[in-house]
């Protein structure tokens, strides 16, 4: 959800549909909505496609494999973990290393997968659940921004940091030396002042 999007507030003559529109936008913009979706969709293929019967006239084509238990354990489990990502956002990271998992192992396990279409999806919904970070809320303290660099160092906290528009590149201390310690060797010229 974008922090600087106006707050939707209800009018007296919206219609129902249109809040239930804003109130579902707002929901979804709070959680990975899209990593919940492609994962739950991922379930549905993964374990369908094993105990699925295609009939052409008299002929039944089926595509059950020795597998058939494991292809419904990881469609249930990529199900799950959809809806988990929607409801519970604070395993995100574990849910989605969880489906891309589930992703891999769905390969020889279950028809390749779903045909590819569970594993791909698989994929790409473990991959946004662990790109989804929350929002931060913006606040207006900084003022309007010129250009990149100076919005990088308001966005860190280093303001102070910036010589006219850009950031300042640290030089070196005052006790750094070329050398990483003063030793008697480093101290005496060279020399060991041991001998």
């Amino acid at each position: 959800m974008n922090p600087q999007a106006p707050v939707y507030v209800r009018a007296e003559d919206d219609a129902w549909l249109t809040a239930v529109y804003y109130r579902f936008h707002a929901w979804s913009g709070r959680r990975p909505f899209w990593a919940g979706v492609f994962t739950l969709l991922a379930g549905l293929p993964i374990a369908y496609f094993p105990y699925a019967d295609l009939r052409l006239g008299n002929v039944t084509i089926a595509m059950a494999t020795t597998a058939g238990s494991g292809s419904l354990i990881i469609g249930v489990l990529l199900i799950t973990l959809g809806l988990t990502l929607w409801f519970q956002q604070g395993v995100r990271i574990f849910a989605g290393v969880a489906s891309i998992l589930l992703a891999l192992v769905s390969l020889p396990v279950s028809n390749l997968g779903g045909f590819g279409m569970g594993f791909i999806l698989a994929l790409v919904g473990g991959c946004l659940a662990l790109s989804w970070v929350p929002a931060r809320p913006v606040t207006d303290e900084a003022g309007p921004l010129d250009d990149r660099g100076a919005a990088q160092a308001v966005d860190l906290g280093k303001a102070d940091a910036m010589e006219d528009g850009f950031l300042a590149v640290p030089g070196p201390r005052e006790t750094e030396t070329a050398y990483a310690s003063e030793t008697t060797a480093h101290a005496d010229g060279g020399r060991n002042s041991a001998g």
